[in-house]
């Protein structure tokens, strides 16, 4: 009788385990990003534990188990440690998912809203709403012409009035579920992904932005040629030292495919290959480049892209600094007077099969001097400057 509960416990004690050790798989999977060695090391644990264990609860003869049992776990609990403290000193790369913006903070008819007020006196649209949407760093200024021209009981994400940034927004515009889209020209890809929708997408500029580029405040960098940005993103240059800076290897952050900024970088490279960035250097959320830059390993040494309005407007991360291209600084007058050599059209991006005819309405009125006034007033430079 003793004899067969020795033997269930031995049984229960298997199990519980291996048992264990999954779940001990999944924790450590989950914990370390389960990615890369996280995957190696937590392997090893399912394989390696039950394996060493398993003998210590069936055999007799335990005592040299148990010391190879020791050994390995002390290995690889300095396995765990040393990857865990690779990633706590790499926290600055995968910790920084908060959204590009806040849009609470600038709905329309909200009372404390931070965009620009105004009632439009010329248009007023009742019916027939043409269905809004932007890039994140347009919100502001799409959310001040729904506040202008819409009726006060128009709610984000209520069908009207929408935020779904520029991958989908471009997407949805194809799609024809929007009926216009404000933010910069679009990849090659949503262009493609439009023709086989058979939606052709029709541009109207109604603004000018600066595409910057930012380093760490910490960086001596101030200035760098359009050449040596091209030469940076595209592998060639890769220290500091070889443009006047630090004696550090340069790390080069990018966004997600498909990014207006991301898609803005290609236009700026030309024919000039963009090299590959690690997955670490490259971020769906455009505050999260920002964030990574000012950041990233607490080194001087990294570089990201945005656009002007979204990193001095809206994010305004003390720790890091735009510089000048080529001499010029991205500032409003540089913008207006063309000497910052890096500008992009802002678009209200629509499409040729749109029946709406309030939607031909609503451009006329962004281009008047009402529409135009939101745009200059929030930050941007209008057309009508």
């Amino acid at each position: 009788m003793k004899k067969a509960l020795f033997i269930v416990l031995k049984i229960l004690l298997t199990a519980a385990t291996l048992f264990a050790s999954y779940y001990a798989l999944i924790i450590i999977g989950m914990f370390l990003f389960w990615n890369g060695i996280n995957h190696i090391i937590a392997y090893i644990g399912l394989i390696v534990v039950p394996s060493l264990l398993l003998p210590l609860i069936w055999l007799k003869k335990r005592k040299k188990f148990l010391i190879i049992w020791c050994i390995c776990a002390a290995v690889y609990g300095a396995a765990l440690g040393t990857n865990f403290g690779i990633i706590k000193y790499n926290k600055s790369i995968t910790v920084n998912t908060s959204p590009n913006i806040d849009i609470h903070e600038y709905l329309p008819f909200d009372e404390d809203s931070k965009i620009v007020k105004t009632d439009s006196k010329t248009l007023k649209l009742t019916e027939n709403l043409p269905r809004i949407d932007g890039a994140a760093a347009l919100f502001p200024v799409y959310s001040a012409f729904v506040n202008a021209v819409y009726p006060n009981t128009t709610k984000l994400h209520d069908g009207i009035f929408e935020y779904n940034n520029t991958p989908d927004g471009y997407r949805l515009l194809a799609e024809k579920e929007t009926d216009i889209f404000i933010g910069v020209y679009p990849s090659d890809e949503q262009r493609a992904y439009a023709e086989e929708n058979q939606t052709t997408f029709e541009y109207t500029p109604i603004g000018t932005e600066a595409f910057v580029f930012f380093v760490h405040k910490d960086n001596p960098i101030t200035n760098l040629t359009t050449e040596q940005i091209k030469d940076i993103y595209s592998g060639k240059i890769t220290n500091w030292k070889d443009v006047g800076g630090k004696n550090e290897k340069i790390a080069a952050f990018q966004r997600n495919e498909g990014s207006g900024s991301q898609s803005m970088l290609k236009r700026f490279m030309g024919d000039t290959p963009i090299t590959d960035a690690p997955t670490e250097m490259v971020n769906d959320l455009m505050a999260g480049i920002i964030e990574q830059v000012a950041d990233y390993k607490s080194k001087t040494n990294s570089i990201g892209f945005s656009f002007r309005y979204y990193v001095e407007g809206i994010i305004k991360n003390p720790d890091i600094k735009m510089i000048s291209i080529d001499g010029a600084a991205p500032t409003s007058e540089n913008i207006r007077n063309g000497s910052y050599p890096m500008l992009t059209p802002i678009y209200a991006v629509t499409y040729k099969e749109n029946q709406n005819g309030n939607v031909d309405k609503l451009l006329e009125w962004i281009l008047s001097d009402e529409g135009q006034y939101i745009i200059n007033e929030t930050g941007y430079v209008g057309i009508k400057n």
